[in-house]
């Protein structure tokens, strides 16, 4: 098995952007002063990272060094389940592909919602089973945690922006759409409904999952 590829962000450089192997971010880097970059496994979560901000992935101490952020997505620090919550979860056949996202009860993993596009992928689904499920409880008078096992799809929630660069035509006009409407959404309302990381590692796949892995 041939070794995954890996992407370099490369934030403040001598040219800012995405790189596909170590030696051409090294040119980018190599003796300019506060240098920000990160290495991602895939080229979607390296153009999320670009188009965000680099405090959300790294942190820079004095003297330039370089360490990782955990970074938390949320105010809570109980790794203890709220069975009284929201999951979401999105799946995508090929990337870009078929993609549908849903949203159920954590505890009993009964369904809220459910959507489906001929052709997406799975970092906007997560973005709008997210935006769906803040929707739904703002129309119920719910204030309930929300579960997404996306890191991605939480900054760019809280960015207010799907950071997608999926092309534009016949198949993806609806998709675009309804991501224009989701990204108005976010800027038009407020919500106080904890968005909170679910940790796979530790509780297993989030109930929202599509079990298809």
């Amino acid at each position: 098995m041939s070794k995954s590829s890996k992407y370099y962000v490369v934030w403040e450089g001598v040219k800012p952007g995405i790189y596909a192997s170590w030696a051409d971010c090294q040119v980018q880097i190599n003796g300019y002063p506060g240098a920000r970059y990160k290495s991602f496994t895939s080229k979607e979560e390296a153009e999320a990272a670009f188009h965000g901000a680099a405090a959300d992935y790294i942190e820079v101490k004095k003297g330039g060094e370089k360490k990782p952020t955990p970074k938390p997505v949320s105010s809570a620090t109980n790794k203890k389940i709220i069975a009284n919550s929201i999951s979401v979860d999105a799946a995508c056949s090929g990337n870009p592909g078929k993609m549908e996202y849903q949203g159920v009860t954590t505890s009993g993993k009964d369904p809220l919602f459910h959507k489906a596009f001929p052709l997406g992928t799975n970092n906007i689904g997560e973005f709008l089973a997210l935006v769906h499920a803040l929707a739904l409880c703002k129309k119920e008078g719910w204030d309930l945690p929300i579960y997404s096992d996306s890191r991605n799809a939480i900054n760019w929630v809280k960015a207010k922006k799907c950071k997608t660069t999926l092309v534009h035509n016949n198949k993806t006009a609806e998709l675009h759409e309804v991501i224009r409407r989701a990204e108005k959404w976010l800027v038009d309302n407020t919500y106080s409904n904890k968005i909170i990381k679910w940790e796979t590692e530790d509780w297993g796949e989030i109930p929202a999952d599509f079990g298809r892995k």
